[in-house]
């Protein structure tokens, strides 16, 4: 079987957009045979980098209430679930770091759909460790044992080495996807733009 073309999905799970990137991309992928690979970060210090103390939709209120508005919309055309949680933007360090430590394994699709249905489609907090191990839980992992995996040093060094990595190829937003040829694309409604880059379409 020939090989198939990568697309990398960057995602923090603070982001409203990515949330509804995230409950769509893999049917999107497996149908134009485009392999995902879940690149988990987080936009703080992306953010810090240009100056913002916190998400550019709380520092510029008109803006937030037009994207708390036009998710809801493309979450109702989507026929996904969606409730603002409290606070926004949470703090999603723990998630991060689990999502990181199973990149590359089969799970890491279903947890992260777990991990913002929780948050954007139900309104909860993701927040405590023990909220994100309970999320791992349900999805059929051994919660503790993921947040214990996820707490060790080297993966704390990676999501280190992640952030870099995403700052220095000039991401600054989520979702943001690139393809193997290096192109980028920013933002939920680029997705299937990506995706048919991806396979020279």
């Amino acid at each position: 079987m020939a090989r198939r073309p990568v697309l990398e999905f960057w995602f923090d799970f603070a982001s409203t957009y990515a949330y509804l990137s995230a409950m769509r991309i893999e049917p999107l992928a497996e149908a134009a045979e485009v392999e995902v690979r879940y690149r988990p970060f987080l936009l703080g210090p992306i953010f810090q980098a240009m100056g913002w103390t916190s998400s550019p939709f709380n520092l510029y209120p008109v803006k937030g209430r037009y994207m708390w508005r036009d998710v809801e919309r493309e979450a109702g055309r989507l026929g996904l679930p969606f409730q603002r949680p409290s606070p926004f933007p949470q703090n999603t360090l723990s998630a991060a770091r689990v999502a990181l430590s199973g990149a590359d394994q089969p799970w890491c699709g279903a947890f992260v759909r777990a991990v913002f249905s929780a948050e954007y489609g139900e309104g909860r907090s993701i927040e405590e460790p023990s909220a994100v191990a309970a999320i791992a839980t349900s999805i059929g992992l051994d919660g503790d044992a993921a947040l214990k995996a996820a707490s060790a040093e080297g993966v704390k060094t990676r999501l280190r080495a992640v952030n870099e990595e995403a700052r220095t190829r000039g991401v600054f937003g989520a979702p943001t996807f690139f393809t193997e040829d290096g192109e980028m694309f920013w933002g939920n409604d680029r997705l299937e733009t990506a995706l048919a880059w991806a396979t020279g379409r």
